[in-house]
Order: structure tokens, then sequence, then C-alpha cells
């Protein structure tokens, strides 16, 4: 007994199969090109697919174990003894045949092949006997079609002669062949789905952006411009196809194009979007301000695939605002001559060299430490400082450390966590958060407590901390600003203050001077605030008394410009006449010059050294030793003791 199915015919029909880029054509050739071999009967085709007819006509419903899946009839062939029955159609009784059921769902769900050699001898797999027997039917042999190591159907065939394993083993190469072939083609007509879909995208974005009023365009992800607008080739004009770089060498002011180009790689460099203010040249040769921004569009694998660049026309406001310089150009800078820092009034020498620093450190990003007497100003010079920074835009957050109690500063400052401690009943955010992007300024940052200054140290060394009772670390994008009136030398001497800490806040150190160190800024500042606080009570004030304003300007001001600006308001409020003066009784002359603050935490720390030493009989290591007792290390105590000349042995007589 010869083989029905020849190994050249099938080899030529799967050749065939998978030139075919169309599923439909796939499967037509598949059960055609079976269906004419010498003794075939009957060719199909069934593909798992999705329930379909479960809740219409299925007539195998009941027998459905899983009405979510079947094996769907996609393509049948065959020649019928009665020639009018048309063997093509994929319509019937079996169109849906359930998973598990008969021999096709059999083959299907288990993936073995089931041969029926002769039905005479084997006819438990016959569904319907009587059809077999008019239409002569001798042999079954069905396989699953594998693609990807998953079953995606079912190919079987029908003989009118009888069938061998040989049949079978042909049968089964081809029918893994046709199963890549089924994938193949799917895929194919997916990705042409997806490209048409893109495609009409595409057209319909583009005609989108043509009615835009604002420039745009598409570079692929080598930079070649693959799409303008109308806008944009209505401002140029015609200008030839070029390179993106050559293009902005014609049409960018050439103050602005080296920086619009470097700008522009960059950022393509880095993979990140890109903006920037410059003047382009419209066909005319006048040039128009625009705000140029571009963006990287990425795929779902975060691959930059192209870039979509916008120019947004800004010239009427850009016009707007250097007509408005121009006007105001000399009033500022006749302002600028006693108030050359917002509220920081004044023109004396003493204060013109400390904003002549404030200057220099503003447009850095440096640690910077202001120093000065209580009421001096040093948040005003710290204002000013970020206003002038790149950071001005974003915000300035003041923190009074000497006003926050001790067990609260860490969470004032960094933050809590829900449930961190007693009261905290939900996340707050701190202070260095708020900040973000800005600026913080630490007023009488030498009050922080010991722990608190480690954390300080960290966000500054490492740009990071943590929130009280959080378990990552929170990254800081934060300049700080930090002042006090203490003189942060000495208490790190007196082990009151880190000192590595004062290092790494006086980076840029600036002091303030007292008032009593710029005595020809008080008239200015009397000026200021006489009109402030006049308007404000809705008085006229046309001149001020010059014996009061004698005393003003003789006056030591311990309490510097914060005791000045209060007397100041004081003396409106009671003026009842066009002329301000002061109640002289409310200045006080003080004799003498205050005690240094550095000298009395000198001798604090000399005394509390001394007393230490006292109770230990001049002892300064050991268990009992003063080092012990002041809780520092013993040859940090014996430094302290050469350098306040202190004689340890006077006390071990004691």
């Amino acid at each position: 007994m010869g083989c029905l199915l020849l190994a050249e015919p099938l080899l030529t029909l799967a050749a065939q199969v998978a030139g075919e880029h169309r599923a439909s054509n796939v499967l037509i050739a598949t059960v055609r090109g079976l269906a004419a071999q010498p003794g075939v009967a009957l060719v199909r085709i069934w593909l798992l697919g999705l329930g379909d007819l479960c809740n219409q006509n299925c007539v195998l419903r009941r027998e459905c174990p899983d009405q979510t899946e079947c094996f769907h009839l996609v393509a049948s062939a065959g020649s019928a003894k009665d020639i009018t029955e048309d063997w093509s159609s994929i319509e019937g009784r079996f169109q849906r045949i359930p998973k598990g059921y008969r021999k096709v769902g059999v083959i299907g769900t288990t993936g073995d092949s089931i041969l029926i050699e002769d039905v005479s001898r084997d006819n438990q797999w016959i569904a319907d006997s009587a059809w077999a027997q008019k239409e002569e039917i001798r042999g079954f042999v069905g396989h699953p079609l594998v693609s990807r190591g998953k079953i995606i159907g079912v190919l079987a065939i029908f003989s009118r002669e009888q069938l061998t394993q040989q049949d079978s083993n042909w049968l089964r190469m081809f029918a893994d062949q046709a199963a890549v072939a089924i994938t193949n083609a799917e895929a194919f007509e997916l990705l042409q789905r997806a490209q048409a879909a893109e495609q009409k995208r595409s057209q319909e974005l583009k005609q989108v952006i043509d009615v835009a009023p604002m420039h745009m365009f598409i570079w692929e992800a080598n930079a070649n411009v693959s799409y303008g607008n109308r806008a944009a080739h209505d401002f140029f004009g015609h200008i030839p196809p070029k390179p993106p770089m050559e293009f902005l060498d014609l049409v960018a002011h050439p103050e602005d194009a080296e920086a619009l180009k470097k700008g522009i790689k960059d950022a393509m460099a880095r993979g990140e979007p890109f903006a920037m203010e410059v003047r382009m040249r419209r066909h005319d040769g006048e040039y128009c301000w625009f705000l140029y921004q571009l963006s990287p569009i990425r795929d779902e694998q975060g691959r930059i695939g192209r870039w979509c660049g916008v120019r947004t026309d800004i010239d009427a406001r850009k016009r707007a605002q250097d007509r408005t310089q121009r006007e105001n150009l000399v009033l500022r800078e006749e302002v600028d001559k006693a108030s050359m820092f917002e509220e920081i009034v004044g023109a004396s020498p003493a204060l013109l060299a400390v904003l002549k620093r404030v200057s220099k450190v503003a447009p850095s990003d440096s640690t910077v430490l202001i120093t000065g007497e209580t009421g001096t100003g040093k948040e005003l010079v710290a204002r000013a400082i970020h206003k002038r920074s790149p950071r001005a835009s974003r915000a300035f957050v003041s923190v009074n450390c000497a006003a926050i109690p001790r067990d609260l500063i860490a969470s004032e400052l960094f933050g809590h966590e829900k449930g961190a401690f007693t009261g905290a009943l939900q996340r707050r955010l701190g202070r260095f958060e708020l900040a973000e992007g800005g600026t913080i300024f630490l007023d009488e940052v030498g009050e922080l407590p010991p722990e608190t200054q480690v954390a300080l140290l960290r966000v500054l060394q490492e740009r990071e901390f943590d929130r009280v009772g959080g378990s990552r670390p929170i990254r800081a994008d934060v300049r700080v600003i930090a002042a006090t009136h203490r003189d942060v030398p000495a208490a790190v001497a007196a082990g009151t203050f880190r000192s590595d800490l004062f290092y790494r806040i006086n980076v840029f150190p600036v002091e303030v001077p007292p008032l009593r160190a710029r005595k020809e800024d008080i008239r200015l500042l009397v000026e200021y605030f006489i009109d402030r606080y006049a308007s404000k009570a809705g008085k006229k004030i046309k001149s001020i008394d010059r014996q009061s304003l004698a005393h003003l300007q003789s006056y030591s001001w311990p309490g510097n410009i914060r005791e000045l600006q209060n007397v100041i308001e004081r003396s409106v409020i009671v003026c009842d006449s066009e002329e301000f003066s002061v109640d002289e009784s409310w200045l006080t002359v003080r004799t003498g010059s205050p005690r240094p603050l550095r000298k009395d935490l000198v001798d604090q720390e000399k005394e509390r050294i001394e007393n230490a030493l006292a109770e230990s009989k001049g002892r300064v290591s050991g268990p009992s030793g003063a080092a012990s007792r002041l809780g520092i290390p013993a040859s940090t105590l014996d430094s302290k003791i050469k350098s306040l000349k202190i004689d340890k042995r006077r006390f071990q007589t004691q």
C-alpha cells in the first residue's frame, strides 16, 4: 500500500503558502492545494478563537465546557460525490467546535494527532457515519497547527483512499510550515493595519498643525527635518531644504544663533526638553521674538524616535517689556541711588560694600552665611541674594530657628510621616521640600540643636534628607542662606556648634554692619519709614524737625534698623502736624561700647572648664576626669586649657 500524500507536491504547496502575505490567502491556498491531491475528499482548517456564537445559534453549545474559546472553521475545500454540493462553505453544523469535543476538539486541546487509516475498521471518531458512507470516506488524519509553541488551530483531511502512517508524517511536517505561514501572514496584516492607521493619524495631525498659528516642526532622531507646518513656511518664505543647524545659521539672530544651537545639541544629547527665547528673521528681513521649544517623542520602550519643535510668537510681549524698561530706566537709576536692593535703603560706604558682595554671590549657588547684630536686616539681604539668583522664580522660604521649639525643629525643617510621633496625624512637608528649586533662609542658625545640625550638614554635603519617621531619602535642590547674630567661631570653640557645619555654611560670609556704623543712611531710612507709615495712617508729613533728626543720628541704636523702624512708626502715629518730630525720651543715649559677644562666650567656657577641674581635683582624663564631666575628649580639653591659659595644677591640691 503506497502513500496517498507525496513529499514533492507538499513541498511545492508549502513554498506557495509561505509566499502569501494575507492570512485568508494562506488558508485558501492550503485547503485547495491539499484538496487537489489524488484521493483527498475534504480538507478543513479550524483556528482557535473567542466564543462568538455561544448565545446565538451554535448547535454544539451544550457540548461546550468553556464558552470563552472554541475552534472556528475558517477554510474548507473538497469535491463531493454530488457535484451540486459546495464544500467551500464554512458554515453549518461544524462551523464551531468546542475544545476537547470530538476529534478536532481533542487534537486542538491536547496537541496530539489523530490518524484513522480505514474508517470501515475504526469509526469511533466519525461523527456522521451516513455521510462518510455516502461519500465513500476511507481515512481521516488531523494535526494541530502549532506556532511558537502555541496551538493555533487544527488541519484535517478526509480521504477516499486508505491512509498510512507515512501520510500522517508528511502532513504533520506540512502542518507545521502552514502554521508558521498563517502566523506570519496575520502579523504582516497587523503591521499593515498599524502602518495604515499611523499614516492616517499622521495625515490628520499634519492637517491639524497646519492650521495652528505657532510654528510647528518634526525632526527625526538624527535631527533631519521631516515636516514643518504652514505657519513656519509662511514666516520664513521659500528656503531650500537644509540640515537644522545650517537652517538656524540662516534665520536666527547672530547674537542668539550660537547659544541656540548649543542648547539644542546639549538637550538632544541628554534626551531632555529645551526652551529658549530667540529672535528669528522673517522673509522680509525683520527679526521677531519667539519662544523656541524642542521636546523628545518617545516610544513605548522609552527610546526617542522623533523631536517635536514649537516656536511661539512672543514678539509683542518682548517689545512691550523693552519699552517699559526704557521708560523706567531714568526712574530706576534715581531710585537705585537710595534703595539699591528693594527695602535695603542707604548709600553709605559700609552698606555699599555689603551690596557689592551680594551682587557677586547672588548668581552662584554657593551657601551664604550672613552675620550681624539683631535688627540689621539680615533677612532683607537674604531676599536680595535670592531675587538676583537663577532661583528667583521659585520659592523663598524663611525659617527662624530660634522661634521653633527644639523638639519640633527637625519636623519643621524636614517634615514628618504620619504617626512619626504623638500628634503626627498626617504626613507634613517640611520647609526644605517647600523650598525645592528655590532658596531657604535659616535665620538664627546658631540656635539649632546638635542632632538637627547633623541633618543640616547632610543636606549641604549630600543634597538629601529624611522626613522624621521616614524610611527613604529625599533629594533636595535648595540653596541655603544662613544667618546669625551669634559669634559662631566662639560657639564652635565652646563645642555648642559643629565645626564641620560651620565650614559648610561659611562658604561666602556677608557681615551686615550695625546702624551705628552707617550714620549716613539714617536720614534716608527716616524719610523712607515716614513715607511708609504716613501713607498707611493717611497723614501728610512734609518736613523733619532738625533737632529730632540730630537726636536720631547721634543715637547708638542698639536695636539697629528694627528699633529705628519702631520709633518712626510710633512717632508718625502721635504726630499731629506736617512736621515730623520724635519724643527725645524714647532715645536713651548709651555710653560706652557693648561687651563683645565672643568675650562673653569665652568667659563662660573658661568658667565651666575651671569648675570641672575643681570637681575632678585637676584630673583631665579618666572616668572621673574633667573631660568626662564635660563630655569632650581629653585631648580637646587639653587644647582648650592651653588656649584659655588655665593653670590646672592649682586645682590638684584643692
